[in-house]
């Protein structure tokens, strides 16, 4: 076996810079034109087959040096999509595309998976099976889908999938490593609340969209606490409202938009309970206010599921990278990330790694416009892909 933390260890500032440079031209979903260009570039360089996949995205795959028919395929995925936020970091490598800005982190992946991919491909005589690089566009808004109806887990067939996320709630040094299920499922919608607009000086000849949306927001706060079980975490978020055009117009629509996240052991079964009762309760609080409604789904997330002995394989290989065993931290959270998709499908496990240091002003909330990483913790993202894959070809 080559000494990996060596290696890395010595890619450390091409890791960086790769980062950086990522950082400095962020590109929203779809869009990570000049991202997948230089992706593409990377692996070219690097030996490697590169194909285009659902317009920006990228796949290129590592045939080891030692398989067979029963080889198997491991696939790593990666996130390339930016945010339409204005970055307010002062770094020196900040986004120089005015309002987007990459304030998750994915720059990090994209570098992270690149270092991973030139040392697999340095060793591809030690692979007994392949390594399937898939490089994601549009993760915010669930485009690993898009991805896997594209054909992304055949040819090669893709037998299990790794991925990583470098995370501000939890602090440099640690990981996030559980089974199971560990991301709630996400739905986003908008909704739209009609009424008749008026005078505000003469409220009954009119139909209230605004009153009405006020009402809707506080009752479907019922869900939670009334609906279904208070010690599952159900959470319905609003992020937007906008409605009316002056103090003195009753206004005719309001629309809304937000988030649906559950965390509920069977999903498939309780997903339909929870949307219904959603709109029965918009349906009914509009038919108390003489309103009509509009709601609209937006393409969203599973629920994402760690494997058991996935999970147990990426925890053996997180010890020999940071070795010890008292850094793993069990992680559920009500976020939404789409390589669940990957998971549904595939034995999968995602491994969240903590960026928060408040000294290096990493600890901001992702997709805030001061986000930013600990750079220092990339390394160690490197070695643990690399591990993980080695252990689960070589098994």
């Amino acid at each position: 076996m080559f000494d990996i933390k060596k290696e890395v260890a010595e890619l450390e500032k091409e890791l960086i810079a790769l980062r950086r440079d990522f950082h400095e031209y962020p590109e929203l979903g779809y869009q990570e034109f000049l991202t997948s260009k230089k992706v593409c570039g990377y692996l070219t360089a690097l030996g490697l087959e590169v194909e285009t996949v659902t317009i920006t995205g990228v796949v290129a795959t590592l045939k080891g040096g030692v398989t067979s028919e029963n080889s198997k395929t491991i696939l790593l995925r990666a996130d390339m999509d930016a945010l339409p936020v204005t970055e307010n970091t002062g770094l020196s490598f900040a986004s120089k595309n005015p309002g987007v800005m990459h304030a998750c982190g994915h720059d990090a992946h994209l570098a992270i998976q690149l270092i991973a991919a030139k040392l697999l491909c340095r060793h591809k005589d030690k692979l007994k099976g392949n390594v399937k690089f898939v490089f994601q566009p549009n993760e915010e808004e669930a485009g690993a889908l898009k991805m896997i109806e594209a054909g992304v887990l055949e040819n090669p067939h893709v037998d299990a999938a790794l991925a990583l996320h470098l995370w501000s709630p939890i602090e440099t040094g640690r990981i996030g490593l559980s089974e199971g299920p560990i991301l709630g499922t996400t739905e986003e919608f908008e909704l739209e609340i009609i009424g008749k607009a008026g005078h505000t000086s003469t409220p009954h000849t009119a139909k209230d969209a605004l009153l009405g949306a006020c009402s809707v927001v506080h009752a479907v706060q019922q869900l939670g606490t009334r609906e279904f079980n208070p010690l599952l975490p159900i959470s319905v978020m609003f992020g937007f409202i906008n409605g009316g055009t002056a103090r003195n117009i009753i206004t005719e629509t309001v629309k809304l938009g937000g988030t649906i996240r559950f965390l509920f052991p069977d999903e498939e079964r309780n997903k339909p309970k929870v949307l219904e009762a959603f709109e029965r309760v918009i349906k009914g609080t509009c038919i108390a206010n003489d309103l009509e409604y509009k709601l609209t789904y937006i393409p969203s997330n599973p629920s994402l599921f760690n494997n058991s002995e996935m999970v147990s394989l990426v925890k053996d290989a997180a010890f020999e990278v940071f070795e010890t065993r008292d850094n793993v931290d069990d992680f559920r959270s009500l976020a939404g990330e789409d390589f669940a998709e990957f998971s549904h499908r595939v034995p999968s496990v995602m491994t969240w790694i903590g960026i928060a240091d408040a000294d290096k002003k990493s600890n901001f909330p992702h997709h805030h416009a001061q986000f930013d990483i600990d750079e220092s913790m990339m390394k160690y993202g490197v070695e643990l892909q690399v591990r993980s894959v080695l252990a689960y070809l070589n098994k």
